[in-house]
């Protein structure tokens, strides 16, 4: 890795899927027809290279067109993959399918372990000959969603505003100025609304004729192979959803409470939601490139791991954090397998999300920087995305004890709404998921019925929320606003099971921080070498699904939250 170029010069070029096809075959036939398991495992070393090197390419046209959704160069490329990558994964599947009926299994299970032959079970599931005219659509109707966003213009008081910079007006001391701006952030979606719906119906029937094609009732089950769920299933995420609303709803309501007392108002309104202090928010202090400069000395007194991990995305230009025009509105980390090298991409503007944004990411990023040197399949580099979401929330509380270098005096401040945005966000999460099952499960669903479904749940999970009429809104359209909905069906739940796990080594690190992060470190290191549940235990966590779970965290959360007079800030 010291020879690594930086980012600028990672060379990109288009994979010809025929060249492609030929390599992949070659490979895959030595692999089907090795006499001994040192042949094959030559033959899958050169198969894991090829994979390497299409995925590298595919994230390097990802990252640069997220960057620049102008771009005409990048744009075609997005498409091009678009188009190429359900073939793509035909390759991969037959290659699943030859890894699954190797006479050399056991072999290779003690050398990969179960989980490489787990996910290749549920790769199966999801894919077979004949759908990829199905899949090529379903990826240009998510990239014609991600677009509409990512070019979205706002006009506002004779400025033009994008989604992401027109937040900080959206937290404006002045609540008349909040809610002009959050109404005008919403006649942009009332506007959208009649090619947003229309863009989801289509997916939703098109990903129910995909389910059914493979042998499917509907999605639900397809959704979660997907998401490579291999240890619980519907059920169990519905007995979670029912902990959340028995035990998370009324302590955010609470929050809420305390925050309409807060600000002084007679009753809350959406547009005041995240307006959290009289005072002001938290903002964090410095430029851009003073923040990053802070996270290098957090990073570098965090620990030797991340002081090497952070100084290796600096040094190679691995970060995209400031907001423009045209630059897709989203924070995210991929990962660069030809170079070892995680990216992140965000859109800093000039709130404590930003802040928010960079430890959450960057706990990705150290997860694949780890265990992208210990593994050699890119099945193994990420986890699935439950437990992903592990490593980045826990990261934003393993940073606690610096936020003092980017909200000096405001730092007890940020904690406060830092922890109870976590709480917030919770029912959000659980909503969303609850939404996806009913839409797959009654795919003929008009969008006027899928609107009014989304506001049924609004009333169970967020039964404090007041759109102040609204009328887009009150009549359900804020899931449109929720790109996992379109883009990763079933993904956003996984927020929240991480969140839980989060918290406990929030509580855990508060007692005995080398104890908690030498867990944390390990299952960084162990990647996606293990399912969900077994990667909770290997971290000496509870899982989110037992009984329990949720309310062993509660207790030391509310302790924390009483410990606080809000009302000085």
């Amino acid at each position: 890795m010291t020879d690594t170029p930086i980012f600028e010069h990672f060379a990109y070029q288009r994979p010809d899927m025929v060249a492609v096809e030929a390599e992949f075959n070659t490979q895959l036939l030595q692999f089907e027809t090795a006499e001994g398991f040192d042949a094959q495992y030559a033959a899958l070393q050169a198969l894991n290279t090829q994979r390497e090197e299409f995925w590298t390419m595919y994230n390097l046209s990802y990252i640069r067109h997220s960057s620049n959704t102008n771009d005409a160069f990048y744009e075609a490329e997005n498409d091009y993959f678009d188009t190429q990558l359900p073939a793509y994964e035909a390759l991969n599947n037959r290659f699943f399918k030859a890894l699954i009926a190797t006479p050399f299994r056991e072999a290779l299970e003690q050398k990969f372990g179960k989980q490489l032959f787990t996910l290749a079970d549920l790769a199966l599931k999801t894919f077979k000959p004949g759908i990829e005219s199905a899949l090529q659509k379903e990826n240009a109707l998510s990239s014609e969603y991600t677009k509409i966003k990512a070019q979205a213009k706002i006009e506002f008081e004779g400025t033009t505003y994008n989604l992401s910079n027109i937040q900080p007006i959206e937290l404006s001391d002045d609540p008349k100025t909040r809610r002009a701006a959050m109404q005008a952030r919403w006649q942009f979606y009332a506007a959208q609304a009649p090619v947003v719906e229309g863009i989801f119906e289509e997916m939703v029937h098109l990903r129910h004729q995909i389910s059914q094609d493979l042998g499917y009732k509907n999605f639900v089950e397809v959704g979660y192979a997907r998401m490579r769920r291999s240890d619980y299933t519907p059920d169990m995420v519905a007995n979670y959803r029912k902990q959340i609303r028995e035990l998370i709803v009324p302590l955010a309501g609470e929050l809420y409470e305390r925050q309409r007392v807060r600000l002084g108002l007679e009753k809350m309104t959406y547009y005041d939601e995240e307006y959290k202090f009289t005072s002001g928010n938290p903002k964090p202090i410095g430029t851009p490139e003073e923040i990053v400069a802070n996270a290098a000395k957090m990073y570098h007194a965090l620990s030797p791991q991340t002081d090497a991990f952070f100084q290796f995305m600096q040094k190679t230009h691995l970060m995209d954090l400031v907001n423009r025009d045209g630059k897709a509105p989203m924070g995210y980390c991929t990962y660069l397998g030809k170079y070892q090298a995680p990216f992140i991409f965000s859109n800093f503007n000039g709130t404590s999300g930003d802040i928010d944004v960079l430890t959450h990411e960057a706990g990705h990023a150290f997860q694949v920087w780890s265990s992208g040197q210990q593994f050699e399949f890119d099945e193994y580099h990420w986890p699935t995305s439950d437990a992903a979401e592990i490593h980045s929330m826990s990261m934003e509380f393993f940073t606690w004890p610096w936020m003092e270098l980017f909200f000096g005096p405001d730092t007890e401040k940020y904690h406060f709404m830092h922890l109870g945005n976590a709480i917030q966000f919770l029912p959000y999460g659980v909503a969303v998921d609850e939404f996806q099952h009913i839409v797959y499960e009654n795919p003929d669903m008009t969008p006027a019925e899928r609107n009014a479904a989304w506001s049924a749940l609004e009333k169970i999970y967020l039964p404090h929320r007041n759109y102040d009429g609204n009328t887009f809104l009150e009549n359900g359209g804020y899931w449109q606003k929720q790109g996992h909905i379109f883009n990763s069906p079933f993904y956003y739940i996984d927020y929240t099971l991480a969140q839980i796990c989060a918290f406990q080594f929030w509580v855990r690190d508060r007692h005995n921080h080398a104890d908690a992060w030498k867990d944390y470190v390990a299952l960084c290191q162990a990647g996606g070498s293990k399912s969900f549940l077994d990667l909770v235990k290997l971290a000496n966590l509870r899982s989110p699904f037992e009984d329990g779970s949720v309310e062993s965290v509660v207790g030391e959360i509310r302790k924390f939250f009483a410990s606080v007079d809000d009302t000085k800030f």
